[in-house]
């Protein structure tokens, strides 16, 4: 690691990083807790880093959890086919769902995760049942996926997806002046980097990832096949801008270590550079039942995009 970067992060984060024993660790905590102990990812070894991020082994029902919400989705989408599989752009998952709560509603766009490999908008379209009969429409957007486009395309076609959607919302009843970006796991990563395309209400991200490098000399990158240049450039911890729209991070308390530190270490960062942030954790909640949050009307993620849109 670069000078550079060592000095960049060193300095966004909450606390200085600190030696644990032999290990290197990050020092950060919320408002209010006692401080977390994260050890550093550039020392582990293969085998470590790839169970740090795999999400689907620390969650055994994971399987059985996104089973049921493709159930729910199938169902969702066939009761609303108005507006499924517009298109945003040239390449075959340039495409978005629209879910209309009527004329003239705020909307909320959401971008699915899936570690940018796997996953589509249509297993994502039951979140959006609660909202719309709220009164509020929901645009579910796609992209395309490792290894068919890499990452720069993939993060690209994200922004050009809200750049259209703010077009096209007028034509669909929705209010492109009522927006509220949304994002789960690698979704939560191109919401945030899709932050400042359109005039937006606000930003929320859930479980994301906000530095790639990490992710080089993981499994992850099997299929992405980022270099360190690519990692870098597409690293919204590496790129913050000098105005933002607000942000607010969600993690969850019993997601990976590194999730939680990733999304504590990008509010740092953001915080320090005077951006607009909040970082809430999700007490209980893992990289999946975190979503609860955002599905369920009393949930602490579904209150806040509905106090965004009031």
């Amino acid at each position: 690691m670069s000078p550079t970067r060592r000095q960049f992060l060193q300095s966004s984060l909450a606390a200085p990083l600190l030696a644990v024993g032999a290990s290197p660790a990050v020092v950060m905590a919320d408002a209010g807790t006692a401080p977390e102990v994260f050890t550093d990812w550039r020392t582990f070894d293969r085998a470590t880093l790839d169970a740090a991020y795999n999400n689907s082994a620390a969650v055994p029902e994971s399987a059985a959890l996104f089973k049921g919400w493709v159930a729910r989705s199938v169902a969702f989408r066939a009761q609303h086919p108005e507006h499924l599989d517009l298109t945003y752009g040239p390449r075959a998952r340039n495409r978005f769902d629209y879910f209309s709560a009527g004329a003239n509603t705020p909307v909320l766009v959401f971008i699915h995760g899936g570690y940018w490999q796997m996953r589509s908008k249509d297993d994502f379209a039951f979140l959006a049942e609660p909202f719309v009969s709220s009164g509020i429409s929901v645009a579910m957007v796609g992209y395309p996926l490792g290894p068919d486009e890499v990452m720069d395309v993939i993060v690209s076609d994200a922004r050009a997806a809200l750049r259209h959607l703010a077009e096209a919302l007028p034509g669909l009843g929705g209010d492109p002046k009522r927006m509220v970006l949304s994002g789960w796991s690698s979704g939560g990563h191109l919401a945030t980097l899709a932050l400042n395309e359109v005039p937006l209400r606000g930003g929320i991200a859930i479980s994301g990832l906000f530095d790639l490098e990490p992710l080089l000399g993981s499994y992850l990158n099997d299929k992405l096949k980022m270099d360190v240049a690519t990692a870098r450039r597409n690293s919204p911890l590496l790129h913050l801008p000098a105005k933002s729209t607000s942000l607010t991070l969600f993690s969850g308390g019993a997601e990976l270590a590194e999730l939680r530190r990733q999304s504590g270490q990008f509010f740092a960062a953001r915080e320090k550079a005077g951006l607009p942030t909040e970082l809430t954790t999700v007490p209980g909640a893992n990289h999946y039942t975190i979503l609860n949050a955002m599905l369920e009307a009393d949930g602490v993620i579904h209150r806040k995009i509905r106090s965004l849109l009031a």
